[in-house]
């Protein structure tokens, strides 16, 4: 049975933020939605890059040096051990790629750890 993966219907059935969503693996990796508001910790992680693909709206990736801004339709590959904090003013809905195991927080921890492996 084939069937494509609708990015819309998946985004309608939740309304948390920084909260992934599993939608798909390919080998090691999966393929999460996520909506996010406000601010997100800074953090890094040390064994892998991490893509974002804005969907929906428009986000800030800050560094300790510089900044990106991501809007629908735009990419970016954050290497593996940059720190980082993405940022988003008005709600937003991405899709990060990232190795199945991933924390949302690195290595920092705390509140806004998600719990990993969560598929809609």
């Amino acid at each position: 049975m084939y069937q494509a993966i609708n990015f819309e219907q998946k985004l309608a059935r939740f309304s948390d933020h920084w909260a992934p969503r599993v939608v798909a693996e390919m080998n090691d990796y999966q393929f999460k939605l996520v909506k996010i508001q406000g601010e997100f910790i800074w953090h890094d992680h040390k064994e892998t890059d991490e893509t974002f693909i804005v969907i929906d709206g428009e986000m800030s990736i800050e560094f300790r040096d510089g900044a990106v801004t991501l809007k629908d339709g735009e990419m970016f590959v954050i290497p593996k051990g940059v720190e980082h904090k993405p940022v988003a003013k008005h709600e937003c809905k991405i899709l990060l790629i990232e190795p199945k195991g991933t924390s949302n927080t690195g290595d920092e921890g705390g509140e806004m750890t998600a719990k990993n492996d969560v598929w809609i």
